[in-house]
């Protein structure tokens, strides 16, 4: 760090939503030229605080400076032109258009700068190892590609201070090392970076400091230097104990024969709209209260293999079967019909409607069973919702309350809520269901799809955590290069190992 003078000063920031106090006289100083980390559970209010800062959300009372000079942002426009740019946890690119007029948008100016884009590109990835392709449609990106343009997008405005909402959620080990680089060079530019994140092992590989909010309050934090990672999550906690999957290892299934399969996948063939290959003769099958997780860098066929079991994408060939009825050609609402749940990988722009209430996110696949005299049932929707917020620990004001202003992970429970609650479940499709939760959510989560499968479902994630999948999936099979190679048992003492191996292409 360059000076300890502050770049950002946060003084007694309050601010409510309904009856939830997000937060709670925050007082926070950032320093130029570093890393300050921002950790806490869901919904402890750290998106909320850095809403405040861009100018997304207004403070009811309390005041900041930049710089020195007074700072109240009254939109990001104003955020932005002092030098202040966020990249938010979802994302805010139009997937219809090219990643070079993404970039462009809102650049000053009647004819942008599409002529310096390209140098401006060429730079970024020499300074942080951060490359785009300008043409490519931002819609058949991977989602760790598309978080790599918002990256980028920020960067371009070469701003004093960055603020990172979770940026690493949706990338793989290589590109979180790519960004950490980033988050280093920017501070050693003089630039300061505010970042959240769960990982604390990516605080210590890139925090100068951090501090740790509780239910809207800083309790605790400090220089890296001087505070050990111990005593951050005790602080993130406070009482509790870190929530743990179910005690002892579980049940482990011994593999099905043909005849058991549930979920039964053969001959999957995808061409992605530039005409490379996401699947190529995928075969996979998944057995009563069986587990299986697919592993694999993302971009590897993972993301189209779900959208296929989902309904939302077809394949060129092969078929899908459930129980023995073929639903290849089925549309999501039959797919459900039939008792398949799906979790999907962009929770924010495929799993919920941010205006509508939990209430009505929670009812939307069953409206028909609230329908009365040709009405909704919305007090038994609420009442419902209610049963639902309080099961799954969903921290709301209210079953009224807009899904689209609880925090990232809270979204994620209302929307596993709601597909664990499909009737007849006999499939669980979970693509990436703990991305971006804290430790607590994750051990939910998991005890969730545990006990979907103890009840005879057959499920499978997709996840690039893979300590996750061999704490809790019976199998583990490998995405690479669309195709699914081995399936490794959890419970085979080299099973780490076996999955490193076929993550680089050699077969089981």
């Amino acid at each position: 760090m360059t000076t300890t003078t502050a770049l950002l000063s946060m003084n007694g920031i309050g601010k409510s939503f309904g009856t939830v106090r997000a937060l709670d006289a925050v007082t926070l100083t950032v320093k130029p030229g570093s890393v300050h980390c921002i950790l806490g559970e869901n919904g402890a209010g750290k998106s909320t605080l850095c809403n405040t800062i861009y100018g997304t959300v207004s403070p009811d009372i309390g005041s900041m400076t930049l710089a020195g000079a007074d700072y109240r942002p009254r939109n990001p426009s104003d955020a932005l032109q002092a030098g202040v740019a966020m990249v938010h946890q979802h994302f805010s690119l139009i997937p219809t258009m090219t990643v070079a007029d993404n970039l462009l948008l809102g650049r000053d100016g009647f004819r942008p700068p599409r002529g310096r884009l390209s140098d401006d590109l060429d730079r970024i990835a020499d300074n942080y190892g951060l490359s785009v392709d300008p043409k490519a449609t931002v819609g058949e990106l991977t989602v760790g590609a598309r978080q790599r343009v918002e990256i980028v997008k920020a960067l371009l405005r070469d701003p004093r201070l960055i603020l990172l909402d979770e940026p690493t959620a949706v990338l793989d080990p290589s590109e979180i090392d790519a960004l950490i680089a980033t988050c280093v060079a920017l501070a050693a530019d003089g630039k300061s970076v505010v970042l959240i994140t769960h990982k604390l092992g990516e605080v210590a590989r890139a925090a100068d400091e951090a501090t740790v909010l509780r239910g809207g309050t800083v309790v605790g934090g400090g220089r890296l230097a001087d505070v050990p990672l111990s005593s951050l999550l005790k602080l993130m906690l406070g009482d509790k104990e870190p929530i743990r999957p179910a005690a002892g290892p579980r049940r482990r299934r011994e593999t099905h024969s043909d005849d058991d399969a549930v979920l039964r996948v053969s001959g999957l063939d995808v061409t992605r709209p530039d005409g490379s290959t996401a699947l190529s003769d995928v075969e996979l099958s998944i057995g009563r209260g069986e587990i299986v997780g697919i592993a694999g860098v993302e971009g590897n066929g993972q993301s189209e293999l779900t959208a296929v079991l989902s309904g939302s994408l077809t394949a060129d060939s092969g078929t899908v079967t459930l129980d023995g009825t073929d639903i290849t050609g089925a549309s999501p609402a039959q797919r459900t019909a039939a008792g398949m749940a799906v979790i999907p990988e962009d929770r924010h722009a495929e799993g919920m409607i941010g205006d509508l209430s939990i209430a009505e996110n929670l009812a939307m696949p069953r409206l028909r069973q609230y329908r009365r005299w040709g009405l909704l049932d919305r007090t038994r929707m609420r009442a419902d919702a209610a049963a639902a917020i309080a099961e799954y620990s969903i921290r709301a004001s209210d079953p009224d309350a807009p899904i689209g202003s609880l925090s990232g992970g809270n979204q994620q429970k209302v929307v596993l809520a709601r597909e664990l609650s499909t009737a007849g479940l006999r499939v669980v499709v979970a693509a990436q269901p703990t991305r971006g939760l804290d430790a607590g959510a994750v051990a939910f989560v998991l005890d969730r799809l545990r006990d979907a499968a103890d009840n005879g479902a057959a499920v499978l994630i997709t996840s690039s955590e893979i300590d996750e999948l061999l704490t809790v999936c019976d199998r583990i099979v490998v995405a690479y290069r669309g195709t699914l190679l081995g399936s490794v048992r959890t419970d085979s003492p080299t099973a780490a190992t076996d999955i490193g191996a076929l993550m680089t292409g050699v077969p089981a």
